[in-house]
């Protein structure tokens, strides 16, 4: 079997970080349900699987560090999404 130089063991990636599933709101109001983490193909970012559940525009994904940075709004610091407990 050849390997490409883009192979990469299993072995050689570090663990996708722990990101709880369920709905979470966006800033601007939006409900999203996190799917699930994937890897970037090239690149190994951690990314975060969403979809709305307002419209069935299909599943989005964005680099996780994104996903749970704070935004800068109107001079008020929020999470980009916040996560909603379920009742």
């Amino acid at each position: 079997m050849t390997r490409n130089a883009d192979d990469t063991d299993a072995a050689d990636l570090t663990a996708l970080p722990a990101t709880p599933l369920g709905h979470y709101r966006h800033y601007k109001g939006g409900v999203y349900e996190v799917i699930g983490v994937a890897r970037h193909s090239e690149t190994h970012q951690p990314l975060v699987v969403y979809r709305p559940i307002y419209n069935a525009s299909g599943w989005w994904v964005r680099p996780h560090a994104m996903f749970f940075e704070d935004v800068l709004i109107d001079g008020v610091t929020r999470p980009r999404f916040t996560r909603l407990m379920p009742p």
